[in-house]
């Protein structure tokens, strides 16, 4: 097996690679914004191009799929598990690697007094049981930053929902006290 650190490992960390994607998003954005014939034939180039590498990413995961090492060190690389999901050729699917994003988030809800689970994945949409302590700006946070988290891993889901824990209530919008206790207004006419 290649050592990661080696000649024919990482040349960049992911810190680096992070810069690199984001710097690629903004000049993609770019592109799409060019007018006309011009901008059409970059962005082909540029579809082109993600279509060839896709089909070299899904060859690779062929050849690696009798070496479960080379495999687990495909999808325990940053980069690699992003354009694997990317690509659609990622070789987990999508509950385990659901699964395996909640377990790695587990910890940091446990500091946070809580407690998470998948629930199971129905029609494209993530279930997920979070309980939390505290208040609800920080529930709210917690549900953003598991949402982004479970997304990032399956793109291919439109969604992910928070479940309410067993005896929790299912959360209902707030009516403004104001709102119950005003007489009823007739004819437009107010109190």
């Amino acid at each position: 097996m290649v050592d990661p650190d080696g000649a024919g490992g990482h040349r960049l960390d992911d810190l680096a690679v992070r810069g690199r994607l984001a710097h690629l998003d903004e000049v993609l954005a770019q592109v799409e914004r060019i007018p006309g014939p011009s901008g059409e034939l970059a962005i082909d180039a540029v579809a082109t191009l993600a279509a060839v590498y896709g089909e070299a990413l899904a060859r690779a995961v062929g050849y690696a799929s009798g070496a479960p090492e080379v495999l687990a060190a495909f999808t325990g690389d940053e980069l690699l598990d992003h354009l694997l999901v990317l690509h659609d050729v990622h070789p987990e699917p999508v509950g385990a690697r659901v699964a395996r994003a909640i377990e790695q988030l587990r910890p940091a809800v446990r500091d946070r007094g809580g407690e998470i689970e998948l629930s199971g994945i129905e029609r494209g949409v993530a279930e997920v049981r979070l309980t939390l302590g505290g208040c609800g700006s920080t529930s709210a946070g917690v549900t953003e930053a598991v949402r982004q988290a479970v997304l990032a891993v399956a793109p291919e889901l439109s969604d992910v929902r928070r479940l309410p824990a067993p005896g929790e209530p299912e959360r209902t919008a707030f009516v403004p006290l104001d709102t119950v206790l005003a007489r009823p207004v007739a004819d437009g006419v107010g109190p």
